[in-house]
């Protein structure tokens, strides 16, 4: 355990897998929503955030160690010069003393670099705090498929919601549950989204929730990783089924389902599946959402893809399906290939202080998006984060990405912008029929 490290105060025997899954699961009373609380009824005129919530503190309680910090097999992770996974470092400037986990970084007065937990009240209320101080409205909260069957895992992504079902209704914000399916084999798909879905139902009274996001009148659920042509070995008749589950299920169903789709989802190539299996199951959707993420890697690249944003649009309109595109800031995973033995140019896709951001922003709403994602809130390994990181990262084997000069909030800023900005245009523009 690194000097300095403590299990916060506000552990709990909770933290067990399943066991006391209701009270684990169900956020206390909270204070009144705020009066300036965004609409959970629509998506027209947000900008969401993925939300990962994944990283782990060695000494944080979970026993996890550095989960998504650091190297190395679970429970023996390590976290130093040399041996890290993430190409951002959060900035904890607003953190309390019980948000600071200290590191074998150091920052440059040569005092301990500090990295925070997921899983701490305190730092999720923080960032919902600032989602509705910078005006995002909302998150989907990942949850990772592959995950639910391990107890600690579990318990930590029943932790994190927990949180943020609390801190959405204290800063009047949305969220939805976005499942990711990335490394689920073949045939496991359906059944382990359907047992999670009807413990949050039965269990979290999740539907029940005021702040859970609605689309069309409906309670709205993500599936992420639909028609990838990366070697996922779950198939789209699976997913088929699974959206028509989520869909018309007499108890569990009724809901609206956005899929995280390949960005070449409607051409069937590039990034797709070439199996026009993927259009129907887009058919069966209410939203498709296309991964932008290292598809665009320039302002010029974002501003010619109006064009496809626009197509994009017809199909889904011609389909009654709703569509929800993807911005992103920058992207970088040096560290994290480095750790899985490969290589990666570090700040491979630059940020540009936020011009390459608004790029795509500026270019999505001209094709008439009416809603936007922004990938992600929270995602330091792989530098696509937009919450508060440090422009004074640590120094040393571990190379970081900065923007010297460019305030920390610099990207919060920009998002909120963005929603004003959205929002301006669908007041100026009616929706087509």
């Amino acid at each position: 355990m690194v000097a300095g490290c403590r299990t916060a105060p506000w552990q709990s025997p909770l933290a067990s897998g399943w066991t006391s899954v209701h009270a684990l699961l169900t956020p206390p009373p909270s204070p009144p929503v705020p009066t300036d609380a965004t609409d959970p009824s629509s998506l027209d005129g947000k900008i969401m955030a993925g939300y990962q919530g994944w990283f782990v503190a060695k000494g944080d309680g979970t026993g996890l160690d550095w989960t998504h910090y650091g190297t190395g097999p679970r429970n023996a992770r390590h976290f130093e010069p040399g041996a890290a996974t993430i190409d951002l470092w959060p900035d904890l400037t607003e953190a309390g003393k019980s948000e600071r986990y200290p590191t074998a970084f150091r920052a440059a007065d040569g005092s301990p670099a500090e990295v925070f937990t997921s899983r701490n009240p305190a730092t999720i209320d923080r960032h919902f705090r600032w989602m509705h101080d910078y005006g995002i409205d909302g998150v989907f909260l990942q949850r990772f498929a592959s995950e639910l069957q391990n107890p600690a895992l579990a318990a930590l992504r029943n932790e994190v919601l927990r949180g943020v079902r609390t801190s959405a209704a204290r800063h009047g914000r949305t969220w939805a549950i976005m499942y990711d399916l990335s490394g689920m084999r073949a045939g496991t798909v359906e059944r382990a989204i359907e047992e999670d879905w009807k413990r949050l139902v039965d269990l979290g009274n999740v539907r029940r929730d005021p702040r859970l996001q609605h689309f069309r009148g409906r309670p709205l659920v993500a599936l992420w990783g639909v028609g990838f042509n990366d070697g996922r070995r779950y198939s789209l008749d699976e997913c088929e089924r699974l959206v028509r589950w989520l869909r018309d299920d007499r108890v569990y169903g009724g809901n609206a389902v956005l899929l995280g789709v390949p960005y070449a989802w409607r051409t069937l190539d590039r990034d797709a599946a070439s199996d026009p299996a993927l259009l129907r199951v887009c058919s069966l959707a209410a939203i498709v959402s296309p991964w932008s993420v290292g598809r665009i890697r320039s302002p010029g690249e974002a501003v010619q893809s109006r064009e496809k944003i626009a197509a994009d649009l017809l199909w889904s309109r011609d389909h009654g399906v709703d569509y929800l595109p993807v911005i992103y800031p920058g992207f970088s995973w040096h560290n994290l290939m480095q750790a899985r033995g490969q290589t990666a140019e570090p700040n491979a896709i630059p940020r540009l202080g936020g011009v390459f951001f608004s790029a795509q922003a500026d270019t999505a709403i001209a094709a008439g998006a009416r809603m936007l994602y922004v990938a992600m809130f929270d995602e330091l390994d792989e530098g696509t984060a937009i919450m508060k990181t440090s422009d004074h990262p640590p120094a040393g084997a571990s190379p970081f990405v900065s923007e010297p000069g460019v305030p920390p909030d610099r990207y919060l800023q920009l998002a909120g912008d963005i929603r004003a900005q959205l929002q301006a245009a669908i007041a100026a523009t009616p929706r087509q029929p």
